[in-house]
């Protein structure tokens, strides 16, 4: 199984208001850019649609490591809350209906192709990936303005 390396991040200038997304794929030394953006978004969306994006680009089942400042997005896969989610019917414990659920469906169908593990990092910090991934997705949001 090939082992790839997932880069993402997501912005929104507004919240919701245009945002973009941006993904890093690396295998094997070499690196693929992909980004896109949406006129009317939320922050959360776009870092999803960052992973989704970056995991549909994947040709075969891969081992990927993925690369996230965004906690939502972490404490949803690690934490097992988008799976407890959807066994309840698409529920959280307190009966609520989640946000972007079919992002997470999307996400879900996604992680039992690929063998993911998830690394969450800081933000704005300084990691090389996440700032490129920023301004990839940051162009993108530009692109509504």
């Amino acid at each position: 199984m090939k082992s790839v390396e997932l880069f993402t991040d997501g912005a929104c200038k507004g919240n919701p208001g245009v945002g973009g997304w941006g993904a890093i794929l690396r295998y094997m030394g070499k690196e693929k850019e992909i980004s896109g953006g949406d006129k009317n978004t939320t922050n959360n969306k776009m870092e999803l649609t960052a992973v989704i994006k970056g995991l549909s680009a994947l040709k075969e089942p891969c081992e990927v490591t993925i690369y996230s400042d965004s906690q939502y997005f972490c404490n949803g896969i690690t934490k097992g809350w988008a799976k407890s989610w959807k066994k309840n019917g698409w529920r959280k414990s307190d009966k609520s209906i989640p946000a972007n659920i079919d992002l997470w469906e999307q996400l879900l169908k996604l992680m039992d192709i690929h063998k993911c593990t998830i690394v969450w990092i800081k933000g704005h910090n300084g990691h090389p990936e996440n700032e490129r991934c920023d301004r990839l997705a940051v162009k993108e949001a530009e692109k509504f303005l």
